[in-house]
């Protein structure tokens, strides 16, 4: 019994630090935003809707991704597409599931639409 409750203790505890070791994902905040913006740290804006087929295809990849080590220093804020109306229009966002990748402070690519992992991943590495 002790050996089956180790062992359990030991996996939650991989699987913890497997998730903390993984990229940041959070809600998108002007505040957060602004704060990685001045900070010159990699940052992307993912303008998501949860009734959106491609961002469902999205969010597999998107997660498997982050949790690459070349990519830990990415910090992904997702965008509500449905109420981040101003958002959208200082951004010029017309489409669901668009990814504007952030470097230093300045925008350096966008994409919307993709839903293969080699798409994403080239997208995503123009942060780094």
């Amino acid at each position: 019994m002790r050996k089956s409750l180790s062992s359990a203790l030991v996996g939650c505890a991989l699987l913890l630090a497997s998730y903390a070791a993984s990229a940041a994902q959070i809600a998108f905040s002007q505040s957060a935003f602004d704060k990685l913006q001045a900070e010159g740290k990699p940052a992307i804006v993912y303008f998501h809707a949860d009734w959106c087929p491609t961002c469902k295809v999205q969010k597999p990849i998107v997660d498997s991704l982050l949790r690459q080590p070349d990519m830990q220093s990415i910090t992904l804020l997702i965008a509500d597409y449905d109420k981040e109306i101003a958002l959208k229009k200082a951004m010029h966002i017309s489409q669901q599931s668009t990814f504007v990748v952030f470097k230093g402070g300045k925008e350096v690519t966008r994409a919307t639409g993709q839903t293969t992992k080699p798409a994403i991943q080239a997208t995503f590495a123009q942060a780094l």
